[in-house]
């Protein structure tokens, strides 16, 4: 059986590394349907109750819920600026809270973050695993990819101890979505 994944980048790069990294790791899939939301195509306000009060939720914010609510799964590897998440990410976060405080549907999910540094995102990594639980994040299994430039060449992970590491990640996620 197809199962659906939405791969998501939590940046709005439009070289974003993490968007490349969430579809290069959904793809590895076996049976998915990889469905790629890109924070560029969801421009949304920034979330304040006062706007939220004067105008409702926006529609983008509605549209990417939906995409959520027929995902089977979530790849979603997120982008770390100055040690937090991207301020679009958040944002998306908030306006999707606001739709309903079980963001994330308790679909299986495998986060992942990339950097260009040696720490691989591990700062956003935990603080999001440690909050994914209150807003229906069910974490199956996470991963991080420092140094992504020496690591990640020409549409692969080069490094084969850490792609052996990826691999069985994507193994864990994949026994999810029985």
């Amino acid at each position: 059986m197809i199962k659906k994944i939405v791969a998501i980048g939590a940046s709005k790069s439009k070289t974003s590394i993490n968007k490349l990294f969430a579809v290069y790791t959904a793809k590895q899939l076996q049976d998915a349907e990889v469905i790629t939301l890109d924070l560029n195509d969801y421009e949304l306000p920034l979330y304040s109750p006062d706007l939220e009060k004067e105008k409702g939720i926006p529609n983008n914010a509605m549209l990417f819920n939906a995409h959520l609510d027929e995902a089977d799964g979530i790849v979603l590897s997120l982008a770390e600026y100055n040690g937090l998440h991207t301020a679009a990410f958040k944002n998306l976060w908030d306006w999707l809270s606001r739709i309903k405080t079980d963001v994330w549907k308790n679909k299986p999910m495998l986060l992942l973050a990339a950097s260009p540094g040696g720490r691989g995102g591990a700062n956003v990594l935990k603080i999001t695993k440690d909050l994914m639980p209150y807003f229906g994040g069910k974490v199956i299994t996470d991963f991080s990819l420092p140094s992504f430039h020496d690591n990640f060449k020409n549409g692969e992970l080069t490094n084969s101890e850490l792609n052996m590491e990826l691999k069985e990640k994507i193994r864990q996620f994949q026994n999810a979505l029985l």
